[in-house]
């Protein structure tokens, strides 16, 4: 069994974000495979969201101290809880290093003896930097889109019309405030031929409410309901041109950006912030653009629409690239190699070997003892 330790207290949301689709999936393809694998919530019985995944199985703790109970290999997804558990157990790190010194010591101490697998090469450097360790300890185990996304029909858009969508979650690290700046800037705001649309993902969150109630406001950006389902959220993006992702680099650093896979897998082409893990998602229809810098942004756009549509034999190609089959592939390849010993680990073995009595310290045989 392959247990999945989402983060206790918290249910598993749907249609939010990547570490939540990227968990959801490789569950499913695991068992798909046959290999039985499950997500682990704690402290909240069967309202942890289960009810939003129902082909996806749930185990539902009252501790987080059950999990050193559970058989098999275990994951912790983003929140590295020092629990001693029955086998050596894993980490996946969805995002970057905290900036806060209580989050930075539950990092570090969390991190100790946990097999640490990153989402991108630029997160596996990050991460190793920021604990110290070598960056080949760090495994590597990218995002992916799901099948549905390469092969989303894609309706005829209105004559002359540029639809420009922003599906990441409401919340100022995704650079929706970015966003908010280019829609003023006027080689966007007098062009009435483009459309642009965002979604309500986030808005759960308090500070999500308040960017909802900003972008209502706003004349020049449509707000659409979340999409909850891989399926849903394909067919929204096929009825798109362009997905910007203007991603913030001043205190968040996007550790890869599965939407932007997802929206070139559906036939658009992405504009996304030149920082962070972004650069390695492009497969052929990504412009990079200056992070956190709304002109920059606004000729991105530009850019794309001067490019045309998304060619579909490069849509072709890019849905062959991190795929789901490709990510489970390498998960199991990482649990099934040794891994470094932790150097919590060593230090612990080192200090018993201080403790441990000396050969000098053996009583010396007399003629008496023979």
């Amino acid at each position: 069994m392959i247990s999945f330790i989402w983060s206790p207290g918290n249910p598993l949301p749907a249609g939010t974000g990547g570490s939540e689709n990227y968990t959801v999936g490789h569950v499913r393809e695991l068992n798909r495979r046959g290999i039985a694998a499950q997500i682990v919530t704690v402290g909240l019985g069967a309202d942890d969201g289960r009810d939003e995944f129902t082909e996806i199985p749930f185990l539902s703790l009252a501790l987080l101290g059950e999990v050193g109970e559970l058989d098999g290999t275990v994951v912790f997804v983003n929140e590295p809880h020092p629990v001693p558990t029955r086998n050596p157990a894993f980490l996946i790190l969805h995002n970057p290093p905290p900036i806060r010194e209580h989050e930075k010591a539950f990092a570090i101490e969390g991190t100790r003896v946990l097999a640490l697998i990153a989402t991108s090469r630029y997160a596996a450097a990050l991460w190793a930097a920021f604990l110290d360790v070598d960056i080949a300890t760090v495994n590597v185990v990218y995002p992916f889109a799901e099948p549905c996304f390469a092969e989303e029909s894609r309706p005829d858009g209105p004559p002359g019309k540029t639809r420009i969508l922003f599906a990441g979650r409401l919340s100022p690290e995704k650079g929706v405030y970015t966003l908010l700046e280019t829609l003023h800037i006027d080689i966007i705001e007098q062009d009435v031929d483009l459309v642009f649309t965002a979604t309500t993902a986030g808005a759960d969150k308090p500070q999500g409410k308040i960017i909802e109630r900003l972008l209502g406001e706003h004349p020049g950006i449509s707000v659409v309901t979340a999409r909850r389902t891989p399926a849903t959220m394909a067919a929204l993006m096929a009825g798109h041109d362009i997905v910007v992702m203007p991603s913030n680099s001043q205190y968040w650093h996007e550790t890869f950006g599965i939407v932007s896979i997802e929206a070139q897998h559906s036939g658009c082409r992405v504009i996304a912030s030149d920082d962070g893990g972004l650069p390695e998602t492009d497969c052929g229809g990504v412009v990079l653009v200056r992070p956190d810098n709304a002109e920059a942004l606004a000729w991105g756009i530009r850019t794309a629409m001067g490019s045309g549509p998304f060619p579909l034999a490069d849509r072709k190609h890019a849905g062959t690239r991190f795929t789901v089959e490709q990510s489970v592939d390498t998960l199991l390849a990482v649990f099934a190699q040794p891994q470094t010993i932790p150097p919590a680990t060593i230090i612990r073995q080192l200090e018993e070997l201080v403790l441990a009595p000396s050969a000098d310290d053996e009583p010396t045989p007399t003629l008496a003892g023979r």
